[in-house]
């Protein structure tokens, strides 16, 4: 797990909280129990990456239906979450887990009361990003994207049912969720959220060598789901939409 600062939204943000990339994985790692399973989103500490912007990495194109996000919403919330947790020189992102993908499936799930929320909070971002960066979130540079979450976390974007902080931090956590959540509900595509952890995966039994001391176990790259103990109907689900299976 390295040591360096994530690229951040906190650049010169002179007395704000600062997140480095191995305290929002530790934090990842203490909410595991409970991100394991599909998260229908609560309050999170609003504290941001800080570090040096690092190049914009080429987006990949999004072709996989969702089940509620219209595809401009997964755009703009693609763009968002990818600062939230975003990908640099020092492993992959929100984008390359499919975060976005997570959120619609939980928005379209066991979150549904959240959906007009989202939708309401998205067209506030892209007015504000509009009106004071002078285009859409998603044509914004990184500074210009990082502005608007800072203030977004500070409470100070209008348009929200409630406060744009407090939506800062159900959005902040529903990327977490969907980092390192299991590949089941949509997101930690490639096991990449578990690898960025040192998280295994499951696992159905341990030898003695196993559980040494210190010992990194080799990762299962395996879903709970894909385990008969734990098995779901259907367990496939993500194939079934034209996605891609656990971890693909």
């Amino acid at each position: 797990m390295t040591q360096n600062n994530k690229s951040s939204v906190t650049e010169n943000m002179g007395d704000g909280i600062s997140l480095s990339r191995r305290n929002l994985l530790k934090q990842a790692g203490c909410v595991s129990a409970t991100v394991l399973g599909v998260g229908a989103g609560g309050a999170a500490s609003t504290v941001l990456a800080q570090g040096t912007a690092s190049p914009r990495q080429e987006r990949i194109p999004v072709r996989e239906a969702f089940e509620t996000l219209t595809a401009r919403e997964s755009e703009i919330l693609d763009a968002l979450v990818s600062r939230i947790l975003p990908s640099d020189e020092n492993g992959p992102g929100a984008h390359e887990a499919r975060v976005v993908h997570y959120i619609d499936r939980i928005l379209a799930g066991p979150a549904g009361n959240l959906r007009e929320l989202y939708a309401s909070a998205i067209e506030a971002v892209e007015a504000y990003s509009g009106s004071h960066g002078g285009g859409s979130f998603t044509a914004l540079d990184e500074d210009g994207q990082d502005a608007v979450l800072v203030a977004m976390e500070a409470g100070d974007m209008e348009g929200f049912p409630g406060s744009s902080a407090a939506f800062f931090n159900l959005v902040r956590t529903h990327t977490i969720e969907g980092a390192f959540s299991d590949p089941y509900y949509g997101g930690n595509r490639d096991f990449i959220g578990w690898d960025l952890l040192g998280y295994p995966g499951v696992r159905m039994g341990s030898s003695p060598a196993d559980v040494q001391m210190g010992e990194d176990l080799p990762p299962s790259r395996q879903s709970a789901y894909d385990m008969a103990p734990y098995t779901k109907d259907p367990v496939s689900r993500p194939a079934a939409n034209g996605g891609a299976a656990h971890g693909d």
